[in-house]
């Protein structure tokens, strides 16, 4: 079962590459314009999120998917690296899997050119492996 976490992930790795969250039937959608500021998300994503889990979430899907927020938060689904573009996509676990991933739709996708999307990332902490990694090969 996909948690809130993997699927908030899964959101801003998408929203990183300009896919849209459509809400429910009125076919509104939104697209933070900042997904990460520096070791967390942006303020303007975690709105969205929680506008997302305030809406009825059983109406709400990424561009280009067909499975609702609500479904993916089941226990039939996980999120999962796609075996193409390596971005984490919804993934069946019990019945028939999902049609596509959301990369079939983006031209330019995959990319090794441009950096893939990620997740906020605490440079201190990274900074802090990296030191120790170079202390215990020169010991």
């Amino acid at each position: 079962m996909a948690n809130k976490q993997e699927v908030k992930k899964y959101l801003a790795h998408w929203f990183q590459l300009g896919k849209k969250v459509i809400f429910g039937h009125s076919g509104q959608s939104f697209l933070p314009k900042k997904i990460l500021d520096g070791d967390n998300y942006s303020q303007e994503f975690e709105e969205c999120w929680q506008r997302i889990l305030s809406l009825k979430i059983s109406e709400c899907y990424l561009e280009g998917t067909h499975e609702t927020i609500a479904e993916l938060l089941t226990p039939q689904w996980e999120v999962l690296a796609c075996g193409r573009c390596a971005m984490p996509i919804p993934v069946k676990t019990i019945g028939m899997p999902s049609i596509l991933c959301p990369c079939y739709h983006l031209d330019t996708w995959p990319n090794n050119e441009l950096p893939t999307p990620r997740c906020p990332v605490n440079n201190q902490e990274q900074l802090s492996l990296i030191r120790d990694r170079l202390v215990n090969h020169f010991s």
